[in-house]
């Protein structure tokens, strides 16, 4: 058998152990559910073994994004100085995030306007509750300075007399400082020189050390949906049925109709682009984190799609932070039309007009964020539309944030793609080849 042909089969064996993860973890997940918890209120020893090994899998890709955004940033502005239309590419990226998010947020707002679900809810206003979330326009441009050298940020959360502290980073600040670095190693000469290679030659090492974590995906996705199961179940759904119908009615256009047909305008093979790109969305789907599946998802563009990984290291990244189809287009457009038809407040045309522009340009107020609160309450303010009714879509939040993480991952992977086609950079025959990846070098 080729080393081709090997590389097939083992892809092939790994998307069908993670689909038989997650039907093993669906499976574990509705029966520790239906073993309940103890007389005392405590989950049981299945529960806690699927959400141990879920947050473990996930704590795991986390740990590699900060070091793998800065080195693949830094490293891929040294290469795109050897290409001539660094510029233009850079151009034309942030030009077709702008159209696709238009052409969500539009499918959002027309889906919100013809089912109506605001009308046919069976939740009551005692039930809408502020967020503790707001997103504003002066945060997020706050939010765009670093506040530490890696941009790290700490958050704590009080229950009763119990405190929690949390330390993460905040992925568009350390966008910002490996594109700071970036461009001072540039002006810096020689040293600079040395820095940029240094930073390629950690990027090398960082994706193996990527292959081994997410060859744990099988038993992280079984982890992951089960602990979704056990925690949120099904049935909180019935409330807002008709919400979250529409909504997954809207990520499904963008998914399998809006990309598709952009792919096809292309000359591209949409059958091809899902079939190797699905690694990443599947697991951006379980996991909940467009910045855990950014490693993999910047992976399967350079060497399954054919994307050249100087441009790929640069718009992958930036993508994760800023490119956000399900959470920052058709989520914020269908839940404002929800929000406006439960109170019963009637939107004019130009607040249509307000939503689109929201999408397009705050999709990077979401960079950091685990799910789409903070989208969502800057659309409401700028409307002016009650906050309080993002209370009334907390309680499924979980369940409709695998949806839009799916999208979103998709179009951060369908950007570049079209890009580097639409520049002639493209692999082709990768791209057309079934299953088939470049070559990795021997270590």
């Amino acid at each position: 058998m080729t080393s081709s042909s090997s590389r097939r089969a083992a892809g092939g064996r790994f998307g069908l152990q993670v689909v038989v993860g997650m039907g093993v973890g669906l499976a574990l997940g509705f029966v520790a559910r239906a073993i309940g918890t103890d007389a005392a209120g405590a989950p049981n020893a299945l529960s806690l073994t699927l959400a141990l090994v879920g947050s473990s899998f996930v704590q795991l890709l986390k740990a590699l994004v900060a070091p793998l955004v800065l080195a693949a940033i830094m490293a891929s502005i040294g290469r795109l100085r050897d290409l001539n239309n660094a510029a233009r590419l850079a151009g034309q990226t942030l030009l077709w995030f702008a159209i696709t998010a238009l052409i969500a947020v539009s499918i959002g707002i027309a889906l919100g306007l013809v089912i109506r679900p605001g009308e046919h809810t069976g939740v009551s206003l005692a039930d809408a509750a502020p967020p503790h979330t707001v997103g504003s326009w002066l945060d997020f441009l706050k939010g765009l300075i670093p506040s530490n050298f890696l941009g790290i940020t700490a958050s704590t959360q009080v229950d009763g007399d119990a405190a929690k502290t949390s330390i993460g980073f905040n992925i568009l600040q350390l966008v910002v400082i490996g594109l700071a670095l970036g461009f001072a190693a540039l002006a810096s000469g020689e040293a600079g020189d040395a820095v940029l290679r240094g930073a390629g030659h950690v990027l090398v090492v960082l994706r193996r050390l990527l292959g081994w974590v997410v060859r744990l995906a099988p038993i992280g996705s079984a982890g992951l949906i089960g602990n979704a199961v056990v925690t949120y179940g099904w049935g909180t759904l019935v409330g807002i049925g008709q919400f979250a119908l529409t909504l997954y009615i809207g990520l499904g256009l963008v998914l399998f109709v809006v990309y598709p047909l952009l792919l096809q305008a292309h000359g591209l093979n949409s059958l091809r682009f899902f079939a190797k790109a699905w690694p990443a969305i599947e697991l951006a789907f379980v996991s909940r984190s467009s910045i855990a599946a950014l490693p993999l998802a910047e992976s399967v563009t350079v060497d399954r799609l054919g994307v050249p990984e100087a441009y790929a290291a640069f718009a992958v990244p930036v993508a994760a932070t800023t490119k956000m189809d399900g959470c920052a287009s058709v989520y914020p457009a269908v839940s404002a039309i929800f929000i406006a038809q439960f109170y019963h407040l009637p939107l004019v045309p130009s607040d249509y007009l307000l939503i689109v522009l929201v999408s397009v340009l705050g999709s990077a107020a979401t960079a950091g964020v685990t799910g789409a609160t903070v989208m969502l309450t800057l659309t409401l303010s700028t409307l002016g539309l009650p906050l309080d009714g993002v209370g009334l879509l907390l309680a499924v939040d979980p369940i409709l944030d695998m949806g839009r993480t799916a999208v979103n991952v998709a179009g951060q992977i369908l950007v570049p793609v079209i890009v580097a086609r639409r520049e002639g950079l493209l692999d082709a025959k990768l791209y057309a080849a079934a299953n088939a990846q470049k070559p990795t070098p021997a270590p």
